[in-house]
């Protein structure tokens, strides 16, 4: 990974961090942010990374490429909505060359995999402690921040991954779509 790749990764995770934690009201904002610094770091950079070392994994050189129009859009959304709604897409993992179909599915599949075991891993975790501790609260909130990550990166509109995921195989579409929906209608 160069020193571009990760300055715009960088900038993508404090951005989407801002998206998400933008509330008008300053002390809650800056009550959140470190929250959803952890949070947009386990989701949307584990995520990204995902797809970079599964595309490698395939001879395939990939790498990170922020979209400022994104990042635009996804600050523009959060503070006309006051923070309820996030476009989460404020870059992708470019691959270079010719993957097949079925290895730019799994490519594909790579991010929003990582985003069910994340959230998964913190909803048990969460689980494991009484619902009254902050810890509960923080683990759940993680888990529901990766479910909705990757369940937003499943929609079948390019060039978000479900787009590559349902031509490829509507049945592994359809199950990872399933396993997010507890999680992200909780």
């Amino acid at each position: 990974m160069d020193r571009r790749e990760v300055l715009e990764l960088i900038i993508s995770w404090l951005t989407l961090s801002v998206a998400f934690a933008w509330n008008l009201n300053p002390t809650l904002f800056f009550y959140s942010l470190p929250f959803y610094l952890l949070a947009v770091g386990t989701a949307f950079v584990l995520h990204e990374l995902a797809h970079r070392v599964v595309a490698n994994h395939f001879g395939y050189p990939a790498r990170y490429v922020m979209w400022k129009e994104g990042l635009l859009l996804a600050l523009g959304l959060a503070i006309l909505t006051n923070g309820r709604f996030v476009f989460a897409a404020p870059g992708a993992v470019y691959i270079f060359g010719h993957p097949r179909e079925d290895e730019n599915a799994l490519i594909s599949l790579a991010g929003p995999f990582t985003n069910l075991v994340i959230a998964y891993l913190f909803f048990f975790l969460a689980l494991s402690l009484p619902p009254s501790s902050s810890l509960f609260a923080l683990l759940l909130s993680l888990a529901k921040v990766n479910a909705f990550i990757g369940f937003f990166n499943m929609m079948p509109i390019y060039p978000l991954d479900g787009s590559k995921i349902l031509p490829w195989n509507p049945f592994v579409y359809f199950v990872t779509l399933l396993l997010f929906t507890p999680l992200v209608f909780m």
